[in-house]
């Protein structure tokens, strides 16, 4: 038997609906870490599914960084006019241009880098490999993994989320589609830093 207060203290720590709670209690035997982490795999397949939708609401956000030196203006779509004007979809948009400001990604996805920068910066790393007396047998799999990394650094939705460093941007968005039920997704951003062009 599931206790009602157990329920109710999933929901504040989750923000999931009070019916699944009671599922993913009743799932994990009543352990609270297991039950939330049910509850995260189900919001993010959920999130997957939903991520064809499509998003033409959503708001156009600004960030001014302490003292002006850096700004960042951001659209970020979601699918309805009542989810853009929630204050948890406003909250992310805000952390999602803070996160823009702080990390400096050139790119939304790993989809958006030309084919041209991804075949330099394997060209580079190739060779970096192979100047540090590495096998020949091994180099693919170094570039590979060092091109992940570059695309992690590069890539807002790879990057990890500057409020919470084991979060990924991509990972915090699907949080919040799973929390709203819409499709949410950032369609393009833009940062100015002082004396940069």
């Amino acid at each position: 038997m599931i206790e009602a207060n157990a329920v109710k203290a999933l929901r504040d720590r989750t923000g999931a609906g009070m019916m699944d709670c009671k599922k993913a209690l009743v799932e994990s035997g009543g352990d609270m870490e297991k039950a939330t982490d049910w509850l995260r795999q189900k919001g993010l397949a959920q999130a997957a599914k939903k991520a064809g939708r499509a998003a033409d609401q959503g708001i156009v956000d600004s960030y001014i960084h302490l003292g002006g030196r850096i700004g960042v203006l951001i659209e970020v779509n979601c699918e309805t006019d009542f989810v853009a004007r929630n204050e948890e979809f406003t909250s992310l948009v805000h952390d999602l241009a803070m996160q823009v400001a702080a990390a400096n990604p050139k790119y939304i996805s790993r989809e958006d880098i030309p084919a041209e920068v991804l075949e330099k910066e394997r060209e580079i790393e190739k060779g970096r490999a192979l100047q540090e007396g590495k096998p020949q047998a091994v180099v693919d799999r170094i570039v590979a993994g060092r091109l992940d990394k570059f695309c992690e650094s590069i890539c807002l939705l790879e990057q990890p989320f500057i409020r919470d460093q084991d979060t990924k941007v991509e990972d915090l968005i699907k949080q919040k589609i799973a929390r709203t039920g819409e499709n949410i997704k950032v369609a393009r951003f833009a940062r100015f830093e002082l004396g940069s062009r």
